[in-house]
């Protein structure tokens, strides 16, 4: 483990999954986790991302994993896969280790942090005895984080695997000189359409600067994509044009449409009072673009 969290008195394991919680899949895995390590804070993400929707958990995991404390251990299972050849990891990085299956779950916050050393977890000493070939976060991710929460270097966890990992395709975010193009990313359960277009941070005299959140060639332009005016901005989606960006939910009239900045930095529809999702019409992938002058 890092040297922070080996400082830490309580350490702290954060779940992602898409079990839910109306069945008791994510109580096994916190029982599995304190069973082995009676110490360890548990803290929930989410486990309420959509079935199977490996860019979802990728997105909320990117949105999340800064706020938790150093040495944070991650547990994420949003794992189709499971019981193939698909495999199952442990990551130390500069923000926490990483546990999970390898299947692009990881992509994003994988573009923002420093890989420092990936192990495949085939050590069956950390596992559970018994092990199912559909229940690996019960099985495999949790007895593993517990075990690396009481001290068990990741060394001892598996053999080292090199720090190429399998990626998602990037979301769409295409820069041009007067207008951004990306799409639908994410839809959270008040209806705000969260898009690609971030991260976007206001600077002086109400300047945004676009800081492209996710990797790929896609973004060459990074460096030269310059400062421009959020009154000047216009948001078009679902055939209609919306502006200029707000500043916060209550910037517009009850049950109308804004465009504005989310807490994560990503460009949102919203409605005050409302789900934009649903008056706009729009889904995953759906395209937006935002004119910037």
């Amino acid at each position: 483990m890092t040297d922070q969290a080996q400082s830490r008195t309580i350490p702290v394991i954060a779940l992602l999954t898409d079990f839910g919680l109306q069945d008791g899949y994510v109580g096994v895995m916190k029982g599995v986790i304190l069973s082995i390590c009676p110490t360890a804070q548990i803290i929930d993400i989410s486990h309420h991302i959509a079935a199977q929707d490996i860019r979802q958990g990728a997105y909320v995991l990117l949105t999340a994993y800064r706020y938790m404390p150093p040495g944070t251990i991650f547990v994420c299972v949003v794992d189709p896969g499971v019981g193939t050849s698909r495999r199952p990891v442990a990551v130390q990085t500069s923000q926490g280790i990483f546990i999970g299956p390898d299947n692009g779950l990881f992509s994003y916050v994988f573009g923002q942090v420093e890989i420092q050393q990936a192990v495949a977890l085939q050590n069956r000493q950390y596992h559970l005895q018994g092990m199912s070939t559909t229940f690996h976060g019960r099985d495999i991710f949790s007895p593993v984080a517990a075990h690396m929460a009481n001290g068990v270097p990741i060394d001892q966890i598996g053999p080292a695997l090199t720090k190429s990992f399998e990626k998602l395709p990037p979301p769409l975010l295409q820069i041009e000189s007067d207008h951004v193009r990306g799409e639908v990313l994410y839809i959270d359960h008040f209806g705000n359409v969260v898009t690609s277009i971030g991260r976007l941070v206001w600077g002086a005299d109400d300047m945004l600067q676009l800081h492209p959140q996710f990797g790929g060639s896609t973004f060459s332009e990074r460096a030269t994509v310059a400062p421009f005016f959020a009154e000047a901005t216009a948001v078009e989606i679902a055939g209609q044009t919306f502006a200029p960006l707000g500043l916060s939910y209550m910037g517009a009239q009850k049950g109308s449409i804004l465009p504005l900045i989310n807490s994560a930095g990503q460009l949102e529809l919203a409605v005050n009072q409302g789900s934009a999702a649903q008056k706009l019409g729009v889904a995953i992938g759906d395209p937006v673009i935002l004119h910037t002058g």
